[in-house]
């Protein structure tokens, strides 16, 4: 599901009732603890978080488009909320430890993919952990990860 909205709040403001506290919560939780450097924004029809062209000026080449470097999208989809993190796709440590915290932040079955965090449960989402997950990588880290894994 994504968005034609050009702001964050206007993404939030078209959200169904039922998912607006949350996704405005969560939006809230990765502004509040992302660190210094990362800019929202929106892409990709969702809430983003990158690192600026001025920051990175080789930025992220989605096919021939030069964009800003992706960190993080929310998005509420049909079924659930999700929270892409392209830290625990690309850094097993990151990974290994948000997959340790997890149980001990929520009840519920983690349920991910490769970036993907799907919430199905909107009132058991571990905002606290989000918290910690957000501050895990610096907008350094995040360059230099990107340019010896991803871009090619």
């Amino acid at each position: 599901m994504t968005s034609k909205t050009t702001t964050p709040e206007e993404y939030i403001k078209e959200l169904p009732e039922d998912r607006k506290p949350a996704v405005q919560q969560l939006r809230q939780t990765v502004l509040n603890h992302l660190p210094e450097g990362f800019e929202e924004a929106m892409s990709y029809g969702m809430l983003a978080y990158h690192v600026p062209l001025e920051t990175y000026p080789a930025g992220y080449h989605a096919g021939k488009a030069l964009t800003p470097l992706p960190f993080i999208n929310i998005a509420s989809q049909k079924n659930y909320i999700a929270l892409y993190h392209m830290g625990i796709y690309t850094n097993p440590d990151v990974l290994e430890w948000f997959k340790n915290e997890y149980p001990k932040h929520s009840k519920t079955k983690l349920d991910m993919g490769k970036s993907c965090i799907r919430f199905k449960k909107i009132d058991a989402i571990p905002y606290d952990l989000i918290a910690e997950l957000c501050g895990k990588i610096s907008v350094k880290e995040w360059i230099e990860t990107y340019e010896n894994q991803i871009k090619r």
